[in-house]
This record gives C-alpha cells, structure tokens and sequence, in this order.
C-alpha cells in the first residue's frame, strides 16, 4: 500500500507542448483538408485515360 500512496504522492512535471493540443489538432485537419482538395483534383483522370486508350486501341487494328 506505500508504494501505491507513493507513486500518488509523487508528482513529476510533464514535458510542455509545443503548442496547445488544438493547435496539433488544426494543423492535421489543414493537411487532410489539402489532402482533400488532391484527390478531388484527380477524381477524373481515369475517365479520360480510358476514354484517350480505347480510341488508340480502335486504330490500331487489333482484334480485341
């Protein structure tokens, strides 16, 4: 029971932040919400590539 009551006694002083925890949380929301606007930038490239491959494939004379 001592070492319980001396490990409750005992305070240590915790390493300070850098920034306040709302800040860490506004800096990750910034990063997904620029994350985001990447993916939503390439949301229509595989449409066009599709559409870019078929037409070369047609000319080409293959038989698939």
């Amino acid at each position: 029971m001592s070492l319980l009551v001396t490990l409750a006694a005992s305070t240590e002083e915790l390493a300070p932040l850098l920034m306040p925890p709302l800040a860490f949380a506004g800096i990750a929301a910034a990063i997904f919400i620029a994350l985001g606007f990447v993916v939503f930038s390439f949301r229509d490239v595989a449409n066009r590539q599709g559409q870019g491959a078929g037409k070369s494939s047609d000319t080409h004379g293959s038989g698939h």
